[in-house]
């Protein structure tokens, strides 16, 4: 509704493994985000947030997030690699804390030389990956499976580097926080096999660039004027071949047309295509409830296997887009699903599948841009980095109110399956560590419904205002299927304090003269908040002076803010706002004004000039005392009485 893209807020975010054993790497880690830092700064590519996690074992984060660049360098320079006992990290936990504060679609890249040994997060890390659509690449000098599914899965990389080959990384992290990056083409093949790839680029995309992971593989690509080049060609006619450990960068010349790449490998193998471009798509998956004003509720967890399916796909960046099919494509085979679409307006497509593919998959746009050079219109070609999956099981959680801090919060959720029944595994964790309790099985039958709750408890001290992911999992027998609710709550501190701040003006002293502008006026009054949270600031709303505060401690133990307000008698008028800790908010005014410059124009019939009546009252010096600070009585009753005589003589 308001033009959001997902390029529009672009976050670098580093997972870091700060055991002992990684000194070197984090070394690597600080040229690397020095290096990136300093080249984006000023520039489009710079990112609107930095966020760190560091990771040891046992302990993880905690997240640090800032807008300044300044800042995020020198929390990377603080980190020591120490500690970590035996080898395997807590990984998982840093990558689940990264997802759940990071922004959807981020750039996610976690540095380790360890495997995971928070095994039991696998699953609520994949949910947060799918319903973030957030990007993980993974560098490090071991190697690990479950590293590559999870980058997979993200549609990331998982990169195999030596540690003196860590630094030539940074082009791929320089290039994946670039702006406006879109996923052309994204296929994986595993168990490897000889395949043939072909994605269609359009004048809209510039910087090029296909990413190869895998060792002992081959490939031709063939650019839409016909010309090949070969894997062993470093520096061809098409591309500039690099090589860092396992993975390939191609760069490409960003020909505009039909390009292809036939890649023989007997190994397991990734291919991943971007470029820049401002056209690019949102989607997600939604129920539609009908009745005189249809409406579309977001999914919030995996559709549901075996029966029909609706996406909403919201196409950015451009009004002269027109979208002709959308499809659901295996990630790692051929096979696809075509659906039929619905245009709702805005670039705004419903588009109804009448089946799902049995395994993961990705959506893939294709349509015709009339912004071109060309004479007929240019073809483009999107897809979604995250791969998806449909599940059997559902999974559906509620919370009717917020957490309050010290007290346990009840979130009921409902399992059921359409597959097959039995014991199903139950898995809820939070992204806080905050206690928490639910069964850790379920029974089911096949379309019968199974009730669970969580009771989830926010330490008593936890700060208003803090939100937690809650992933509720559930897995059915033998692991075979999985689904998942995720909600994000808020802990609220329940309010207490419902009054607003009293303001007691003590004095107000003015000498004005005819010019303004050799003379002062003074303020003083006493702001107070009584039993309550106590006044955090005191500002200006009017008034061009000087405003100073002191708090005292006055009777009753009540927290007294002296406020000493002085400003230019053409500055005559002041209001002061005070604000609780509850966020109440008291205001406190005064004017010296005692000039009233009022004119007359009253309407006259058959008369052909207008009359005005000007009168003024002289400047006074005053003194006052008020404990009603707000009120204002006394100048607007000379007000009333001023316009009373004026209509009266007229």
């Amino acid at each position: 509704m308001m033009g959001i893209s997902k390029n529009g807020f672009r976050a670098l975010c580093f997972v870091i493994d700060t055991t002992g054993s990684m000194s070197d790497d984090i070394a690597a880690v600080r040229e690397t985000t020095s290096f990136i830092i300093d080249i984006k700064r000023g520039t489009p590519d710079e990112p609107s947030v930095y966020i760190l996690v560091p990771f040891n074992d046992p302990d993880f984060g905690p997240l640090m997030r800032t807008t300044d660049p300044n800042v995020f360098k020198a929390h990377i320079n603080a980190l020591n690699a120490d500690g970590g006992g035996d080898f395997p990290e807590m990984s998982l936990s840093g990558l689940q804390l990264a997802l759940t504060g990071a922004p959807p679609s981020s750039e996610i890249f976690l540095f380790t030389d360890a495997p995971p040994k928070d095994l039991n997060l696998m699953g609520t890390v994949i949910a947060l990956i799918e319903r973030t659509k957030s990007v993980h690449s993974r560098m490090a000098v071991s190697d690990s499976q479950l590293y590559r599914e999870l980058a997979q899965s993200s549609g990331g990389q998982a990169i195999q580097v030596t540690k003196t080959e860590l630094p030539k990384a940074t082009s791929i992290i320089v290039e994946s926080s670039s702006s406006s990056l879109v996923t052309i083409l994204q296929a994986v093949r595993s168990p490897g096999r000889a395949d043939n790839f072909s994605f269609t680029v359009d004048e809209s995309v510039r910087n090029l660039t296909a990413y190869v992971t895998g060792s002992s593989l081959s490939f031709t690509l063939t650019s839409p004027s016909g010309v090949s080049q070969s894997s062993g060609e470093v520096n061809g006619p098409l591309a500039t071949i690099k090589t860092v450990g396992n993975f390939l960068t191609l760069g490409l010349d960003s020909q505009a047309g039909l390009w292809e790449i036939r890649v023989s490998s007997t190994v397991p193998y990734s291919l991943k295509v971007v470029g820049q471009s401002g056209i690019d798509f949102l989607f997600d998956f939604v129920e539609v409830s009908q009745g005189p004003h249809p409406a579309f509720a977001v999914l919030e967890s995996r559709p549901q296997a075996g029966g029909n399916a609706t996406l909403l796909v919201s196409v950015t960046g451009s009004d002269s887009v027109r979208l002709t099919e959308v499809a659901l494509v295996e990630a790692s085979g051929s096979g696809e699903v075509n659906g039929t679409l619905e245009s709702v307006g805005g670039g705004d497509f419903l588009v109804t599948m009448d089946r799902i593919p049995a395994g993961e998959f990705v959506v893939r746009l294709r349509g015709e841009n009339s912004a071109t050079t060309r004479a007929l219109p240019d073809s483009f070609q999107r897809q979604s980095s995250t791969r998806l999956r449909a599940s059997t099981v559902m999974v559906m959680a509620e919370a009717e109110s917020d957490l309050e801090p010290g007290t346990p919060f009840s979130v009921l959720f409902t399992v059921t399956t359409n597959g097959t029944g039995g014991s199903f595994t139950i898995r809820a964790t939070n992204d806080r560590g905050f206690p928490s309790s639910s069964p850790t099985d379920l029974t089911l039958v096949t379309g019968v419904s199974a009730n669970g709750t969580v009771t989830l408890t926010a330490p008593a001290n936890t700060a208003s205002g803090t939100d937690v992911t809650l992933t509720i999992e559930a897995e059915s027998p033998g692991a075979t299927d999985t689904n998942y609710a995720v909600m994000r709550l808020t802990v609220v501190s329940p309010v207490t304090d419902v009054s607003r701040p009293v303001c007691d003006v003590v004095s107000v002293t003015a000498n004005c003269s005819d010019d303004c502008s050799l003379s002062m006026w003074e303020l003083s009054a006493n702001l107070t908040d009584g039993n309550g949270t106590g006044i955090e600031h005191v500002t200006l709303r009017q008034g061009n002076g000087t405003l100073n505060t002191t708090t005292v401690k006055g009777a009753g133990n009540w927290t007294v803010t002296l406020a000493a307000y002085s400003a230019s008698c053409c500055s005559p008028e002041v209001e002061l706002v005070a604000v609780d800790g509850a966020g109440n908010v008291g205001t406190c005014f005064r004017s010296i004004r005692v000039t009233v410059d009022t004119t007359v124009q009253p309407t006259v019939t058959n008369a052909t000039t207008k009359n005005s009546i000007t009168v003024t009252t002289p400047k006074v010096a005053t003194t006052a005392s008020s404990s009603h600070p707000l009120s204002l009585s006394s100048y607007l009753c000379f007000i009333m009485l001023v316009s009373v005589t004026l209509v009266l003589s007229l």
